[in-house]
């Protein structure tokens, strides 16, 4: 049975498109109160109309790697709302290079956005979920997206790899310190995912886009719906009992042992 998050509030960061647009349509549809952020201001205005459709949200501009509009932010939301119940960490950061080639400027970014930020917002969301009333079995709860590629290797996303692997520890770390505060803390790893920007690419690279789609054993990309019920569920009280995990949602890409032909 899908649970009801009316009188609940949660912010998604990344949220005009793809798994954050997802999520937060999902959310807003059953109930609950969403801050969606990101820093295209066309992007979230059109998230926006799209996800009032179905429920209460409200659209909010920023750079998720400026620590304090980010932490003000989530105190803002807390103040204005009176709770903050479900915090997701979804805007990422990727550049594509060898590492021969990738500059240092390129590699601290992906962390700023993919790890830095993850920790400031977590930081900021634990310390407001702590202070408040318990709601069912939580406080609240906590969803960071990782990746694939942050558990396994691949040429050309050493930064990007990086820091979807210290996003995935960091979330077991938050996970033992939330859990005697009664806040929950965990990663979805996804696959491929049928975004625009996978779209994009399968346009320019028909062959390429095929054989990766070929690789997994599913034998396609994930819809951002479906990562968005995963990311769900992980919020919701069915959920009450997980916590510090790194849940896959690539269609049992991870799982694969890869076997030449």
């Amino acid at each position: 049975m899908s649970q009801n998050f009316t009188g609940q509030v949660a912010i998604i960061t990344g949220g005009s498109d793809g798994i954050g647009l997802a999520t937060a349509r999902l959310l807003a549809s059953r109930g609950a109160s969403v801050v969606i952020c990101a820093r295209r201001a066309d992007k979230l205005e059109s998230a926006r109309a799209d996800i009032a459709q179905v429920g209460k949200v409200e659209a909010c501009q920023l750079d998720v790697s400026d620590e304090a509009a980010f932490t003000a932010l989530v105190e803002d939301v807390a103040a204005r709302y009176g709770r903050l119940d479900m915090l997701v960490n979804n805007a990422m950061s990727v550049h594509y290079a060898p590492i021969r080639k990738l500059t240092l400027e390129h590699w601290r970014k992906d962390f700023a956005v993919n790890a830095d930020a993850v920790f400031v917002g977590t930081k900021a969301a634990m310390k407001v979920m702590a202070a408040q009333d318990m709601n069912g079995r939580q406080r609240g709860a906590i969803v960071n997206i990782s990746s694939t590629c942050g558990i396994r290797a691949a040429p050309n996303m050493a930064s990007y790899s990086a820091s979807k692997a210290a996003l995935i520890h960091f979330t077991a770390a938050a996970a033992m310190e939330g859990a005697p505060l009664g806040i929950r803390v965990n990663a979805i790893v996804p696959g491929q995912v049928q975004t625009a920007a996978t779209a994009d690419f399968a346009t320019r690279a028909p062959e390429i886009a095929a054989r990766t789609a070929q690789a997994i054993p599913m034998e396609r990309g994930g819809e951002p719906e479906e990562l968005a019920e995963a990311i769900v569920f992980m919020l919701s009280n069915a959920a009450s009992y997980i916590t510090g995990t790194a849940l896959p949602v690539d269609g049992g890409k991870a799982a694969q042992l890869y076997m030449p032909g």
